[in-house]
């Protein structure tokens, strides 16, 4: 039996400290292409991806509370370790639990509990990025046997995960492309299912992740072909979702780490005579971090009831799509105040807010950029207004399942009526608006069951004044565009 999760998470922190500050030096990992292998094994010798494994399979059950904090342990001390966790966690042991055959799962799980194994998720492709209806590695049945061959890309433990989950699509009679997605577990200690590694990228951040472009082509037994309950590109959906739905577990222990740092070293900077935590500019930018603290915990507080594997998320992507993009940015935007703060020591290598930049900016990119991500849930927004035949935004909110508790906070910048033709950048805004809405509602919901009200006050005026902001960037006029030959006439020196 396992322990108590209290009790087991205290022992998890106790080691992540003993491996981080006591055995080995965390400030030499930042430089370092990889995690050492021992300090690894110290880690995984706490297994900490049993959270992520069923119950009946010698796990701890697939507790989004018990994985959020895990993610949320590891992160507060590294962020790549969180998001090697990360990768395991969503992207395959929870996608193998919920869409594999029964006859691999024991096998799989076992490696992963008593040989400390490894798994992740390849879908981008060199040529087709975010457009993962366009890949073009592909899967041929012969027999009781898959054939799936491609070229993939980005992806998080490459060269080092044990398994992989890969995405193909099945390539007919006619040599075309099926529009649906199959997912397929790679076992590469198996014969036929090596992945060749092309190439590893000099990846600027996440240094602990090894990244590169993978050849595929292997042969994969027909049962180790993911079941979906629907159509595949519902499934891969419903995995991206919940991924997306996890990514505050990451996030608040960074976010914490760069709000505990930040106070810490502005009560013991002095600056002419004063504590620099006593300048009022200094106090509203810690205060942001600590209101982003406040929005990622009521994120996890969320997710923990509404991200299990017992649910559908295939058409949860505005939620989704809100905790993944705006919680990255809440996490860029904590490392570079922090580096602000601590001016020139900022800049040091081995400064946890400059490394913390770097690391967390990745996480505003993959798994969808955020750009692309806000375009989304403005579009997701306007077909549910068309739906409900309500384009006055206001009005619309007050009905909407996720702005229910926070609309009338947002009356006198949301009472104004949607036009369904918008630019792309129009979009974006309007998707960040949406998204400071809808956090405030799962900070209400917090707030309900006893989170403190000077915290969630502070997130409020915060929240409010982001909106105020984007709100008043969306009814400017932006017709700025790019001149491409802008050479002609454009040199100042000319002209001096």
């Amino acid at each position: 039996m396992y322990k108590n999760f209290s009790e087991y998470i205290k022992e998890f922190e106790k080691t992540l400290k003993s491996v981080f500050y006591e055995r080995y030096d965390i400030s030499q990992f930042s430089k370092e292409r990889s995690l050492p292998a021992v300090a690894l094994r110290d880690i995984m010798s706490k297994s900490p991806l049993s959270v992520a494994i069923p119950e009946n399979y010698g796990g701890r059950g697939v507790k989004v509370k018990e994985c959020l904090q895990v993610l949320s342990s590891a992160s507060y001390e590294s962020l790549a370790l969180s998001l090697t966790f990360g990768i395991n966690i969503a992207l395959f042991l929870e996608p193998v639990a919920k869409y594999a055959n029964a006859s691999v799962k024991e096998g799989i799980f076992k490696r992963f509990l008593e040989k400390q194994n490894m798994g992740g998720l390849m879908i981008t492709e060199p040529d087709y990025g975010s457009d993962a209806l366009g890949m073009q590695t592909y899967n041929e049945k012969e027999g009781e046997t898959y054939t799936v061959k491609g070229t993939k890309h980005w992806q998080g433990l490459t060269g080092m995960a044990d398994y992989w989950l890969i995405a193909s699509r099945e390539k007919s009679s006619k040599g075309n492309l099926n529009r649906d997605i199959d997912f397929f577990i790679c076992d590469v200690s198996q014969p036929n299912q090596q992945i060749v590694v092309e190439e590893y990228y000099d990846n600027l951040g996440l240094y602990m992740i090894p990244y590169g472009k993978n050849k595929v082509d292997i042969q994969v037994p027909s049962q180790f072909k993911l079941e979906s309950k629907t159509s595949g590109v519902k499934m891969m959906l419903d995995i991206l979702h919940r991924s997306r739905m996890q990514f505050p577990g990451m996030a608040i222990g960074f976010i914490k780490r760069m709000l505990d740092e930040s106070i810490k070293y502005c009560n013991e900077r002095i600056v002419g005579g004063k504590k620099l935590i006593e300048l009022d500019q200094i106090q509203y930018q810690i205060s942001r971090i600590q209101s982003a603290h406040t929005i990622a915990s009521a994120m996890c507080f969320r997710s923990v009831s509404h991200s299990g594997i017992e649910k559908d998320l295939a058409n949860e992507g505005i939620e989704a799509n809100t905790m993944k993009a705006f919680v990255t940015d809440l996490m860029q935007e904590a490392a570079q105040t922090l580096t602000q703060l601590c001016g020139s020591m900022g800049f040091k290598m081995d400064s946890i807010g400059g490394r913390g930049i770097m690391d967390s900016r990745a996480f505003q990119i993959f798994e969808g950029s955020n750009e692309m991500l806000y375009t989304q849930i403005t579009e997701m927004t306007m077909k549910l207004m068309k739906r409900s035949k309500e384009f006055n935004i206001y009005k619309f909110l007050e009905n909407f399942n996720l702005t229910d508790k926070s609309y009338s906070y947002f009356k006198e910048y949301m009472e104004f009526s949607m036009t369904t033709e918008l630019k792309q950048r129009k979009m974006i805004d309007l998707g960040k608006v949406f998204t400071r809405i809808i956090s405030l509602n799962f900070v209400l919901e917090m707030e309900e069951k006893g989170y403190r009200k000077d915290l969630t006050s502070n997130c409020l005026e915060f929240l409010k004044l982001d909106v105020s902001r984007l709100i008043n960037t969306f009814h400017s006029k932006n017709t700025i565009v790019v001149i491409e030959e802008y050479h002609e006439n454009s040199l100042w020196y000319n002209l001096a």
